[in-house]
């Protein structure tokens, strides 16, 4: 999700809020997603609701913007086709792959996994956008690895977790990693809300058929938890969540905004155990320390 930033959405839709909450509430959001996600997936297939999530949010999204003046015209083709592929990447393919992996994984470990991306992204960033690599951020790509590491080998040490999921959940980051790298150097401009819109529209367009040609709608059992579980994510985490970081990287920039990256691990495992009654070992809450310090130094701006 670490991007450059976009223009900033317009004071209607994004009033005066202190900084603060606004990191507050994104950080809330977006790392209980996961543990809400495997919630909603006992009632229901993982690829279907994904689906069903994107096409949602993607309506919601742009019939606010429609009914708030704003046009979808307005948008050049080149950018409407990269917000869609930048859909297909970060929604489509990274959660596809993540919710996946979530049925052999806790959802604690997948947040952890996948909380890694800015640390991956310096280094991509370095080898294909030019940007410069630093001993600060070799130390901080070293200590994530570690990290990552001690937790994976404990969980898979004591049966908890599976290789397969843990493989998904790394596929899932890359994907991830891959449409922040593919937003940066093409750098699509427009309104955030419609181009947040194209993005789900277009991850659920291309979801659908993978959805609907490996899983039966015959599965899905309705029930109030899965009602509002597919409410949160539609809702708080595809329509809130994502217009708050884009909100946030308007405020602060895309770096110092990054940083708060580090404090996802930590509460995608507290959410794990509050949610789902998921275990916390002792060697899960020492690997998240040199996770969350990596990510800092990756992100931390240079002294000038």
């Amino acid at each position: 999700m670490r991007a450059a930033a976009p223009a900033a959405p317009s004071p209607a839709l994004a009033p005066s809020i202190p900084l603060p909450l606004l990191v507050a509430a994104f950080c809330l959001l977006w790392s209980s997603a996961f543990s809400v996600a495997k919630f909603a997936m006992a009632d229901c297939p993982p690829l279907l609701l994904l689906t069903a999530r994107f096409l949602l949010a993607g309506l919601l999204v742009l019939g606010a913007a429609a009914v708030s003046g704003m046009q979808l015209k307005n948008t050049s083709r080149r950018d409407v086709a990269l917000f869609a592929l930048l859909g297909i990447a970060n929604q489509a393919a990274y959660l596809g792959l993540g919710y996946v992996g979530l049925h052999s994984i806790s959802s604690g470990l997948s947040a952890l996994i996948i909380s890694a991306n800015p640390v991956l992204t310096a280094v991509l960033a370095t080898a294909l956008l030019g940007e410069r690599m630093t001993w600060r951020k070799i130390a901080g790509l070293l200590l994530g690895i570690a990290g990552v590491a001690v937790v994976v080998q404990n969980r898979l040490a004591g049966g908890t977790d599976h290789l397969t999921g843990i493989l998904f959940s790394l596929a899932a980051l890359v994907s991830l990693v891959g449409g922040t790298i593919l937003f940066k150097r093409f750098a699509p401009k427009g309104d955030l809300w419609i181009g947040n819109g194209v993005q789900s529209l277009a991850a659920g367009l291309a979801l659908a058929p993978v959805a609907f040609g490996t899983e039966s709608v015959a599965d899905i059992v309705p029930s109030w938890r899965l009602l509002a579980a597919f409410a949160y994510l539609v809702l708080l985490v595809s329509v809130c969540a994502y217009l708050l970081w884009f909100r946030i990287l308007a405020v602060s920039g895309a770096t110092a905004a990054s940083s708060y990256h580090f404090l996802m691990p930590p509460l995608g495992l507290l959410f794990g155990w509050m949610l789902l009654g998921e275990h916390v070992a002792p060697l899960d809450l020492i690997g998240i320390v040199p996770v969350a310090l990596g990510i800092y130094l990756v992100t931390r701006p240079a002294r000038t």
